[in-house]
């Protein structure tokens, strides 16, 4: 997937606009800066991998997906964006199996929690 210069909408399965990309990074509503893309892998502001961006926009993982390592190699803040008001209607999703997650519908919380897999500080 090459890197997207104009607003990609990021949706949930239920049609709900959570995000918007932006080339690889990824913004919330409020143009906060909630994620960033290395390919199709999505990663939170914290490291950590939640699931890869499919075709149609939605972050899905598979079900049984083990957790990838923590990544620390986290690309500096980019510039806020200027972000579209609003989002287009969703598209028709493809429906999808019990051994795919979608990530915002199960955890919308998601880009708002700092990783479990962080070392605990002293």
């Amino acid at each position: 997937m090459g890197v997207s210069v104009k607003p990609e909408y990021i949706w949930t399965t239920k049609g709900d606009w959570i995000a918007t990309r932006i080339g690889n990074y990824i913004w919330d509503a409020s143009k906060t800066w909630v994620a960033w893309l290395d390919d199709n892998d999505v990663y939170t502001t914290d490291g950590e991998w939640i699931g890869s961006l499919s075709p149609d926009s939605r972050v899905l993982r598979p079900r049984s997906a083990a957790r990838k390592p923590l990544r620390t190699d986290i690309p500096s803040a980019p510039p806020k964006p200027d972000l579209p008001a609003r989002a287009p209607l969703p598209p028709m999703f493809v429906e999808l199996t019990y051994a795919t997650v979608d990530v915002l519908d199960e955890d919308p919380d998601v880009f708002k929690r700092i990783s479990d897999m962080r070392p605990d500080m002293d």
